[in-house]
């Protein structure tokens, strides 16, 4: 196989796309694009996919049907800076090959992660995870941010303190907040990148990791389109409906009314019409 360049990509790579106040990802490298896909989808499957006339309409099918491997033939190497409390989140997606910088070896920077006024809301009555959609008065907002810089300055002095005095990193960076920015290097085939975007772009997930997910999904659109745009119809705007669900359905199609109701019935109607709550 032919080493694969994808114009669209090239012309990303190594430009940091803007998250939050003084985040970023960039795409460092990557192996492999829409062509990758199927080339090794061909070797699999042999003759067979041959009948299928287009490149799309192969990479539709594998999608639409989730034959996932292909697409992992296809890896991206992120720079990603975040917050901690970000980090966290986006580290529970266990299938990469990640290196983050270390407070034990290296000095941390006085860069905290401060909320826009309009991302200070109360907390959601229907997402015990989340905030909620109320509108926080102006001097709530104020109060609000005002502790977080308080906090943060006064964290990041003492960690300069004790620098200062001779305590050692490793020791003196463990008051530092998780509001506090960190890095890594992310490595991630483009089905488990797929399935974080699923996840974390997902209006459920909180806003700032949304933000992040956004960024690597605009990544990931340069680098296979098809598979994105695949993706994208198959996924990211379909739903899946359990048993249950389906059951419902008919009934409800035959004119009988619905018979769920609490949690079961706000996630049903959330996929037939969509959450408005971010």
């Amino acid at each position: 196989m032919a080493h694969i360049v994808v114009p669209e990509a090239e012309a990303l790579l190594d430009q940091e796309i803007k998250v939050l106040d003084h985040g970023f990802v960039r795409l460092v490298d990557y192996m492999g694009g829409d062509a990758r896909i199927v080339q090794t989808a061909r070797v699999s499957y042999g003759e067979g996919t041959k009948t299928i006339r287009e490149d799309t309409g192969l990479i539709d099918y594998l999608m639409r049907h989730q034959h996932t491997s292909p697409f992992e033939h296809v890896v991206l190497e992120l720079h990603c800076k975040m917050p901690i409390f970000v980090a966290r989140q986006w580290i529970r997606h266990r299938t990469a090959r990640l290196n983050e910088i270390s407070g034990r070896y290296s000095v941390m920077k006085d860069e905290f992660y401060v909320p826009a006024p309009e991302q200070i809301k109360t907390q959601s009555t229907t997402n015990k995870q989340g905030r909620g959609d109320t509108e926080v008065p102006p001097e709530l907002r104020r109060k609000a941010l005002d502790i977080l810089q308080r906090d943060q300055s006064a964290a990041y002095a003492h960690y300069e303190e004790m620098l200062n005095d001779g305590i050692a990193r490793e020791l003196a960076r463990i008051n530092l907040p998780l509001s506090l920015y960190t890095q890594w290097y992310w490595q991630m085939d483009l089905h488990n990148l797929f399935h974080f975007i699923r996840l974390r772009a997902d209006s459920h997930a909180q806003w700032e990791i949304r933000q992040y997910a956004l960024a690597v999904a605009r990544i990931a659109q340069a680098v296979a389109p098809q598979a994105y745009a695949s993706f994208e119809k198959h996924t990211l705007n379909g739903k899946r409906f359990s048993s249950e669900e389906i059951q419902v359905l008919r009934g409800m199609l035959d004119g009988k009314p619905n018979p769920l109701d609490g949690r079961k019935l706000r996630e049903f109607e959330e996929k037939l019409y969509g959450n408005e709550e971010g």
